[in-house]
């Protein structure tokens, strides 16, 4: 009797040792595999951040769409919803038809002297010039300094009898006596001079790290082919450098498409509108005529043609991981 109630414990308990594996894998089951170890750690860390982009960013955006379709034009709130009715009086708008064509003329002005610049400091840099260290900081330098003082030093040397036309006429050319940014044509080219000389170190040093990951062995494949150094600029380097100008496209024109810091020292609108933009007639027509309907609408078109740009660029970055 001894030996077969010791046998059945026996049984009993390799039986329970078959089925504990059994039971522990049935437990960790019950938890996602995306809820366990560090991707939990990373959940629980990254949570706050989520929750506030959403409610501080996203709840917010939603809202500003929201806006854009009530009749709220006044200090009172009116919350009646009239539909595309402000999108319609916007687009019908003649400011708004300058502000697109001026934004055109900033983006293109302002864009390709952040790129072109950037891209030759950068490659002078890249040939490790004696000082290096003291010509990056000093291209950097701007950078660093709000758009607020930028305006301003900018609006003092852009004076007519003042700044840079008094270097002209110390050198001879007195009759060039250029307006610059209160001109009612080309006035906000001279703008895109103001913003460029801030923006462009930011450029350079994205070209510059870019260039300082390009392989050597590279260079000296195509100096052995015989390649020169316009060549090998132009086969080589640029097309290993386009996802970098794909980045310093989508960042500049970001800039010029919210740009109101720089504008706004220099002079804000300008004679006849001429350097207006689509985020001072947002202030203006928010803050300063309470038509809050239509600085929405103005609001909403902007992040309208963000998207144009964040869109294909987060698809890019993210053809860029998968492979």
């Amino acid at each position: 009797m001894r030996n077969l109630a010791h046998k059945s414990v026996t049984v009993q308990g390799e039986r329970g040792l078959a089925a504990s594996p059994a039971v522990s894998t049935t437990k960790s089951r019950k938890r996602p595999r995306w809820l366990q170890g560090d991707m939990l750690i990373a959940i629980l860390v990254l949570l706050p951040s989520i929750l506030a982009v959403a409610l501080f960013i996203y709840t917010f955006i939603g809202w500003t769409f929201y806006i854009s379709t009530v009749r709220w034009n006044s200090q009172v709130p009116d919350y009646t919803f009239v539909g595309l009715r402000n999108w319609i009086r916007l687009f019908s708008d003649h400011r708004f038809h300058i502000d697109l064509r001026n934004l055109v003329y900033y983006a293109v002005g302002f864009m390709g002297q952040c790129i072109i610049f950037g891209f030759i400091l950068a490659s002078l840099l890249d040939t490790k010039i004696k000082g290096e260290t003291l010509f990056r900081t000093i291209f950097i330098l701007p950078f660093a300094v709000s758009g607020i003082v930028t305006g301003v030093a900018w609006r003092w040397l852009m004076q007519p009898s003042t700044g840079i036309n008094l270097i002209f006429a110390q050198l001879g050319f007195e009759n060039f006596q250029p307006t610059w940014n209160s001109h009612p044509q080309y006035g906000m080219w001279a703008v895109t001079i103001a913003a460029a000389w801030q923006f462009t170190g930011y450029i350079m040093a994205l070209y510059l790290a870019a260039l300082r990951g390009i392989p050597q062995e590279l260079k000296e494949a195509a100096a052995i082919d015989g390649a020169g150094t316009w060549a090998t600029y132009r086969y080589v380097i640029i097309p290993l450098l386009m996802p970098v100008t794909f980045t310093a496209i989508v960042l500049t024109g970001m800039n010029s498409i919210r740009v109101f810091d720089i504008l706004n020292t220099m002079g804000g609108s300008g004679p006849a509108f001429a350097t207006d933009t689509l985020a001072f007639f947002m202030y203006q027509s928010t803050f300063g005529a309470y038509r809050y309907s239509l600085g929405a609408t103005i609001s909403s078109f902007m992040i309208l043609l963000s998207a144009f740009l964040i869109i294909p660029y987060l698809r890019s970055m993210r053809g860029e991981v998968e492979r």
